[in-house]
């Protein structure tokens, strides 16, 4: 087993290059589905979720070709199975996204229900509403979730609340669909957009990508292409909060900084700078400064980002005063502040709100990562810390971040990745 070891008390200072983004490239690469042609994809991110979606793909009859780290030729034309081995999708969330692409290439699918950090119930029912509304229909059998239609065809589908993974389901079964679907209340992230254009580049119709109102016209067929995705919003956004939290000066090169407004609005609310470039963004605290007690509520796109939101709390830990932060995607999604806690945080949870009375420092403890998001968060927390933290069950954030601590390193962070055989509790 691994765990992470960090010194706190440095102030992070210098540039840091972004990665792709972790939710494009996992609607993407079942995207390829649909493709009777090799697609290239570059600026993948180097992380588990990316390898491990790969494996399923090869597992179904892909054949992938790394030509580097960040970069995959995938061909999918022999493909012949609609059933991904169970063992590969129970480990990620964005497997999910394999029912709508096998919908749309084989007009049928069986898949185990997936996986992914567990921050309560995820529900399929829109997922199946989007389904049904293409001709298919659908049931569980053993614990699996099946799809069937003898004829795919355009529908009307309007999402009973904004949902990114059945926005996502909807584009991908819908795609090679006969006639025309338009999907209402659809999600609007920036890694829909980004799946819209891919797709699109490969000769689908698909407009509207990144409103509420989405219009596809099915095509017969899709061709092969290169296509480059998109930077990590939320990566971009964990060093912004993170150049904050260590009182520092970060410039982050390639991103999107329209994608940022929101994370750099809390930002500047907080009394941190924020200057934006045209595919950059610097970060910094001015020497001396007092931050300021901000409160925020996590909300679909363009609110501010779920994956920020334990980011965004660790940060007011040592901010003076009372802030407060309120959940409004996921019900169980503060059980990280109890590592917080560990650390001298004080923080009260009530329901989908937290609020967090400033301390004046947090203090290195033994933790662990509860999830992804969270387990970001806690290497903020180490960072900002008096002394050393240690950091286990880091294989959460492995899945979705690129050379994580490397990049911290290179900003001056104190942090090393360890091997251990005890339990630390």
């Amino acid at each position: 087993m691994e765990k992470l070891l960090i010194r706190g008390g440095n102030k992070l200072r210098g540039s840091v290059t972004i990665s792709g983004a972790k939710n494009a490239a996992v609607a993407i690469l079942p995207a390829c589905l649909l493709a009777n042609a090799r697609c290239r994809l570059e600026n993948l991110p180097d992380i588990k979720d990316v390898k491990l979606f790969i494996r399923i793909l090869e597992n179904l009859g892909a054949s992938v070709d790394m030509v580097d780290a960040n970069t995959a030729e995938i061909d999918c034309s022999n493909v012949k199975s609609w059933e991904p081995i169970g063992d590969l999708t129970r480990k990620m969330r964005g497997s999910s996204y394999l029912m709508g692409a096998l919908l749309g290439r084989f007009h049928r699918f069986s898949v185990d229900p997936p996986g992914g950090c567990d921050f309560g119930t995820r529900p399929i029912d829109q997922h199946i509403k989007s389904f049904e509304a293409l001709g298919a229909e659908t049931n569980t059998d053993r614990g699996m979730i099946n799809g069937s239609a003898e004829h795919l065809h355009g529908g009307n589908i309007f999402f009973d609340v904004v949902t990114v993974g059945a926005t996502i389901n909807a584009i991908l079964a819908a795609t090679l669909a006969d006639g025309t679907t338009i999907i209402e209340n659809a999600a609007k992230e920036p890694h829909i957009v980004d799946l819209a254009n891919f797709l699109n580049s490969l000769g689908a119709n698909i407009r509207g990508a990144g409103t509420d109102t989405i219009k596809i016209k099915g095509v017969k067929e899709l061709h092969g292409g290169t296509y480059t995705i998109i930077p990590d919003q939320i990566e971009a956004g964990t060093f912004m909060i993170a150049a904050a939290a260590t009182r520092g000066d970060v410039v982050l090169n390639n991103v999107i900084p329209r994608h940022l407004d929101i994370i750099s609005a809390k930002l500047i609310e907080a009394g941190v700078n924020v200057s934006e470039g045209e595919d950059s963004v610097r970060v910094w605290v001015d020497e001396g400064a007092s931050l300021k007690r901000i409160n925020f509520i996590a909300l679909p796109y363009p609110g501010f980002p779920t994956d920020m939101q334990p980011q965004l709390v660790t940060l007011l830990t040592t901010i003076p005063g009372t802030s407060t932060a309120r959940e409004g995607v996921w019900e169980n999604r503060f059980r990280y502040t109890n590592e917080l806690k560990r650390m001298g945080a004080n923080i009260r949870v009530e329901g989908k709100l937290a609020i967090i009375d400033g301390v004046d420092k947090l203090h290195g403890s033994r933790v662990k990562a509860t999830d992804l998001r969270g387990g970001a968060a806690m290497i903020i927390a180490g960072l900002m810390a008096d002394g050393t933290t240690e950091i286990t069950d880091i294989y959460h954030i492995d899945r979705g971040y690129e050379s994580f601590e490397q990049k911290f390193i290179g900003l001056g962070g104190d942090i090393h990745r360890v091997q251990f055989t005890e339990d630390v509790y």
